[in-house]
């Protein structure tokens, strides 16, 4: 098995990352609101056992994107501190300085937003059918 090599990569680079995470989960976070909710109005409407049974499935679904959501953006928050220090520290040149890439949370990322796109499209289809 390889080695993962460490890379580097520029603060405005690793930041621009942050943000754009950080902006992201906070897109799908508010989304995910809006779906509960229309989970809610189908309560309502519907009491069948595979309405019920499909509903709770999305719920915990969601349940869990909320975690991960919660979980990565405090990674996020807590890496781009990670980096605030480091400029605090040594404030010389940082816009130069090469910091520690941060893969680990890219493909965290890359996976969270994986499995949400492949979650919403069966939601819709379930929307489809029961609003």
């Amino acid at each position: 098995m390889e080695a993962t090599k460490l890379t580097k990569e520029h603060l405005d680079t690793l930041h621009f990352e942050h943000e754009r995470w950080v902006k992201q989960l906070a897109f799908y976070k508010d989304e995910l609101k809006t779906y509960t909710n229309r989970l809610e109005d189908i309560a309502q409407r519907y009491t069948g056992r595979e309405v019920m049974q499909k509903l709770e499935h999305f719920q915990n679904q969601f349940i869990r994107q909320n975690e991960v959501i919660d979980i990565l953006t405090h990674d996020i928050n807590e890496h781009e501190q990670i980096l605030v220090n480091s400029v605090k520290e040594n404030p010389t040149a940082s816009d130069h300085r090469l910091f520690d890439d941060h893969s680990g949370l890219r493909d965290r990322m890359e996976t969270f937003l994986k499995i949400y796109n492949e979650l919403k499209p069966g939601f819709m289809r379930y929307l489809t059918k029961y609003m």
